[in-house]
C-alpha cells in the first residue's frame, strides 16, 4: 500500500515531543525552537544569562498552543546541566529532543591565544555538548528513544581562513566527532545523534559585523560560497526539523553542512 500525502506529511510531525534549545533566546537557537514549536513540539529554553528574551519566547510559543518554559543554565557547569535536565523532567515528564546550540567564539589568533581563552572556548563548544548529552542522553536511555542534534559549524570541516580562531575551530571538530562517537554508543537505545554544520548565517551577530566591516561579508563570507549569499537562520530549520522528526529515522551520526556551498571550494 503506497504511502499517501498525509502520511509523508505526518513523518514531520512533532506534536506531543518534548525538547530542550541551549542558547536557545536569539539567533540560530530562536529559529530552531520557533520551527520545533510550530511543528508541534514542547519547547523549553535555555539560556546562560539573562532569562528576558528567552521568557519573551516562551510566552509568544505558548500564544501558539505549545508548552514553553525558559530557564537559566551554564552548560559548562555539570551541576547546571543536571538541574536544567531535571527541572525539564520535571515540567515535561520526558525529553524527546535535544538541541545543543550553546557556543561562544573568541577570535584569536594562535600565538595570541591564552589558555583562559582556550579552555573557555572548549568549555561551552565542546563541553558543554557533553554534559547536556550526557544528562539528557541518560533519560532518552530510560525512555528507549530520542533525537540529539549538534551545532557544529563548518570552521570544524576547514580552516576558514583568513578568520583566526583556531580554538573555534578544534571545538567545533570535536562536536562532530562527539556527535559521531554518541551516535555509534547509543543507536542500541533507539536514540539517534546528528549535527549541523552552518555556514555564515546572519543573526544579530553578523549583523554587526556587517555594519562595521562590510567588505569582510561581502569577500570573504558571501563571495566563499557558491551561491555567493550568507545565509538565513530559517535555512537551518528545515534540517531540524527533519533530523528531530521521524522523517529521519534511519540518519545517525551525520554532520549536515548548510553553507551555500562554501566548502566545496
Amino acid at each position: 500500500m503506497s504511502n499517501t500525502a498525509s502520511d509523508y506529511r505526518h513523518m514531520f510531525d512533532l506534536t506531543g515531543r518534548k525538547a530542550i534549545v541551549t542558547g536557545g533566546s536569539r539567533g540560530i537557537g530562536k529559529a530552531l525552537a520557533e520551527a520545533l514549536a510550530a511543528h508541534g513540539a514542547d519547547v523549553a529554553i535555555v539560556v546562560r544569562s539573562t532569562l528576558d528574551r528567552a521568557e519573551e519566547l516562551a510566552a509568544s510559543l505558548r500564544e501558539q498552543g505549545r508548552d514553553s518554559f525558559a530557564l537559566q543554565a551554564d552548560v559548562a557547569q555539570e551541576a547546571d546541566v543536571e538541574r536544567m535536565t531535571q527541572s525539564v523532567m520535571d515540567r515535561f515528564g520526558r525529553i524527546d529532543i535535544l538541541i545543543n546550540n550553546a557556543g561562544i567564539v573568541l577570535p584569536a589568533a594562535a600565538e595570541d591565544c591564552s589558555l583562559d581563552q582556550w579552555r573557555q572556548t572548549m568549555a561551552v563548544n565542546l563541553d558543554g555538548v557533553f554534559l547536556a548529552s550526557k544528562h539528557v542522553g541518560r533519560q532518552m536511555i530510560a525512555q528507549k528513544s530520542g533525537s540529539i542534534i549538534n551545532i557544529g559549524s563548518m570552521s570544524g570541516r576547514i580552516v576558514n581562513w583568513p578568520f583566526r580562531h583556531a580554538a573555534y575551530n578544534v571545538s567545533k571538530a570535536g562536536v562532530h566527532m562527539l556527535t559521531k562517537a554518541l551516535a555509534t554508543e547509543w543507536a542500541e537505545h533507539n536514540i539517534r545523534v546528528n549535527a549541523l554544520a552552518p555556514g555564515y548565517i546572519r543573526t544579530e551577530l553578523t549583523d554587526d559585523v556587517l555594519r562595521e566591516h562590510p567588505d569582510v561579508v561581502r569577500d570573504h563570507w558571501a563571495k566563499g560560497a557558491v551561491q555567493n549569499r550568507i545565509g538565513s537562520v530559517e535555512e537551518l530549520s528545515g534540517s531540524v526539523v527533519y533530523l528531530a522528526s521521524d522523517a529521519s529515522s534511519f540518519t545517525t551520526g551525520e554532520i549536515i553542512t548548510i553553507d551555500g556551498g562554501l566548502t566545496l571550494r
